[in-house]
């Protein structure tokens, strides 16, 4: 049964948090199935979970997780849907998610400040995000004509075509990090092939993936074409091992994602996997300094930290080192860390207390082990009291670390920046390489060969060259190792939505020696 807080709901219409939010759109149920919000069917109460305002430690509401009769619910929604929607052309389609893009845009607002609501970010990086939606819909309304297969023209006239064909119903599971970018990010290429999708995002954050599912309704997408679960790990495994399933996007922990291939591994499912990381920044001596402090803060304190493409190691040359610590402690101090929706706020909140005090013992763990913390990794109570009991972290600085230092090896997820020196090229990218990720990496450096060729010898899927955490939608995303399989963004999105039929042509007769 769906629950509601009508206190936390007056909260949230004060004018410090989300303005555009109606208490209407919290009282209704948190599944959304073949068009309408749907309440959970599920009793298993050990499933319930409750969803926080991290800015003020306050609980917005609490739901179940939907379990075995939702999830064949949506699936069958999206199943059923699946025909009309496949059979459209590629323009037709287009168009369609041209209106969706445009309507995203006329209720961004809306979205940024519910995403700050629910995930505690600051109010400019959730409007980066929305922007990151819409980009993706707009791209991928592009591509859906152009997607068609090839002649091959073959002896005796005869000829072959291929056909880029959708692989049916597949199933999203989002993070919550970066809750509606990664739900436009999965949606947008899947309905663009004339897949259909049924979309579970994090526990910590369900309220974006509704809103934009009814987004989608209002710019014309059919109903069951696109719909929302709300659960926790039993519903992510109730939807990956479900036999109308074709393919899984999955965003989230090696762990996860590992279980995940495990139940994809039953039926041979399709299957990406965007993981986790722990990503090199090499700064090399002849960088423009300014830069590349930029790139560092980009690099480790973006959402407070919590990103899995971070570059949290950075390799900075002995020769430089002095300097550029100087200057990024210089800027991360004046950082301003509170409110996340105000527009001066350049720090918001952790996601929850418990993964707030997880960084904070990474850091202390740290402390033990050697390393020089030169500012932050303590929890910051704002002077509005309000948000006192809000999961607040200040950006943290580490020095004097070596690569066998657990905040070294482990990925923080929050913003714990871990200072290591390098004397040769050849031996940093050796270090650099001596990880089981390999979701990114970036390099600073004057010498546009050097930085060629330390690019190509990074073991990452990204490399950014004097920049760092930039993901135009055109761009391919995903990772090495232990970070993932597959690719989102870009036309390789089309690719892993889509199978090849191959159909043969024979123009003559049939040479047979029978």
């Amino acid at each position: 049964m769906y629950k509601s807080t009508t206190v936390v709901n007056q909260i949230l219409l004060k004018p410090s948090f989300c303005r555009q939010i109606s208490t209407e759109f919290l009282n209704q149920p948190l599944n959304f199935i073949n068009g309408v919000r749907k309440t959970p069917t599920s009793q298993n109460s050990d499933e319930d979970f409750k969803v926080f305002n991290p800015a003020k430690g306050e609980v917005i509401c609490e739901t179940v997780s939907s379990g075995a009769e939702d999830v064949d619910s949506a699936v069958q929604a999206a199943k059923d849907a699946f025909p009309e929607w496949s059979r459209l052309s590629g323009f037709e389609r287009g168009k369609i998610l041209m209106s969706v893009a445009n309507r995203v845009k006329e209720r961004g607002e809306e979205l940024a400040e519910l995403e700050v609501y629910n995930n505690g970010k600051p109010i400019w990086e959730a409007r980066v995000d929305v922007q990151s939606v819409i980009d993706g819909l707009e791209y991928n309304a592009g591509l859906a004509p152009t997607i068609s297969g090839q002649q091959i023209q073959l002896s005796g006239g005869s000829f072959a075509y291929t056909r880029q064909e959708p692989l049916g119903v597949c199933v999203g599971i989002g993070a919550w990090n970066f809750p509606v970018q990664i739900a436009g990010w999965k949606s947008a290429p899947a309905l663009a092939c004339g897949n259909t999708m049924v979309y579970k995002p994090s526990q910590f954050t369900p309220l974006s993936a509704i809103l934009l599912a009814e987004i989608y309704k209002e710019g014309g997408i059919p109903d069951g074409v696109f719909n929302v679960l709300q659960g926790q790990a039993e519903t992510g495994s109730l939807l990956t091992s479900h036999p109308d399933v074709a393919k899984v996007s999955f965003t989230g922990s090696v762990l996860t994602g590992q279980k995940i291939m495990e139940s994809c591994a039953k039926d041979i499912k399709k299957i990406t996997l965007e993981l986790g990381g722990k990503s090199p920044l090499i700064i090399f001596a002849d960088c423009n300094l300014e830069n590349a402090v930029k790139g560092a803060m980009m690099a480790n304190f973006m959402t407070q930290g919590e990103v899995c493409s971070n570059g949290t190691r950075v390799f900075v040359e002995r020769s430089i080192k002095d300097k550029f610590v100087e200057k990024l402690l210089a800027k991360t101090k004046q950082m301003k860390i509170g409110n996340p929706m105000h527009e001066e706020t350049m720090v918001g909140a952790m996601i929850n207390k418990e993964h707030m005090e997880k960084v904070m013992r990474y850091i202390e763990g740290a402390k033990q082990q050697g390393a020089k913390i030169l500012c932050g990794g303590e929890r910051i109570i704002p002077t509005d009291a309000s948000l006192s009991n809000g999961f607040f972290l200040s950006p943290c600085i580490m020095d004097n670390c070596t690569d066998d230092m657990t905040v070294v090896k482990e990925e923080i997820f929050g913003a714990a920046m871990a200072v290591l020196t390098f004397d040769e090229e050849d031996e940093v990218v050796q270090r650099a390489n001596n990880t089981k990720f390999g979701l990114a990496g970036g390099v600073f450096t004057s010498d546009l060969t050097r930085g060629h060729r330390v690019s190509a010898n990074i073991q990452s899927g990204t490399c950014f060259i004097n920049n760092y955490n930039l993901y135009p939608i055109e761009m391919p995303f995903g990772g090495y190792k232990q970070s993932g399989l597959g690719r989102e963004l870009g036309r390789s999105a089309i690719d892993s939505y889509t199978q090849t039929k191959m159909v043969y042509v024979e123009m003559g007769d049939v040479d047979c020696p029978y």
